[in-house]
């Protein structure tokens, strides 16, 4: 299978509805549109949205959202639209997340359900290691709550001495 013809572009304000419509795809509470307007609208805050090109149309197929504060940047949510799932457009996604700019942050960090081999194993492939645990931090749909994995990765001149990011696909940001 052919993988996709990926484009990214910003997040707006005009792309909280779709915002809020994809991250219902995911297993966690799914976040209302005011929440992503409030997130958008904060200083240090970058975002992007994955659009996938079809010979029929342009498919939004995932988003990322970050925000930096006082030398470290969070990834708040990424969320990939299940039917365009295990075609690169995560990765695609860390990729932009990792090249903005993060207002000089030298470390990026993220949760990951614990449960979530596969996207464990992208944030690994690409030089994210494990630094902590949050326990019963996403609560689900259903109710349940499951425990978060902390994993982080160096940015600027620490991402440049990293040997795990050197061997990866990422690259690491100017800094």
């Amino acid at each position: 299978m052919t993988p996709p013809a990926i484009a990214l572009r910003p997040t707006t304000l005009a792309d909280v509805a779709l915002l809020a419509a994809l991250h219902a795809e995911g297993p966690d509470e799914p976040w209302s549109t005011d929440a992503f307007a409030r997130l958008l609208v904060l200083p240090g805050t970058v975002g992007r949205i994955a659009v996938v090109t079809t010979a029929q149309r342009n498919e939004p197929a995932g988003f990322v959202l970050a925000r930096s504060a006082g030398g470290e940047a969070e990834i708040l949510t990424i969320n990939v639209a299940r039917a365009r799932r295990r075609q690169g457009i995560g990765l695609a996604l860390m990729r932009a997340v990792v090249a903005a700019d993060l207002h000089d942050a030298t470390r990026l960090v993220l949760e990951v359900a614990a449960g979530n081999a596969p996207a464990q194993a992208l944030y690994r492939a690409i030089g994210f290691a494990p630094v902590g645990r949050r326990i019963g931090y996403y609560g689900r749909a259903d109710g349940s709550r499951e425990d978060a994995l902390i994993m982080a990765v160096a940015l600027g001149a620490e991402c440049a001495n990293d040997s795990r990011i050197a061997q990866s696909t990422i690259t690491c940001p100017k800094g």
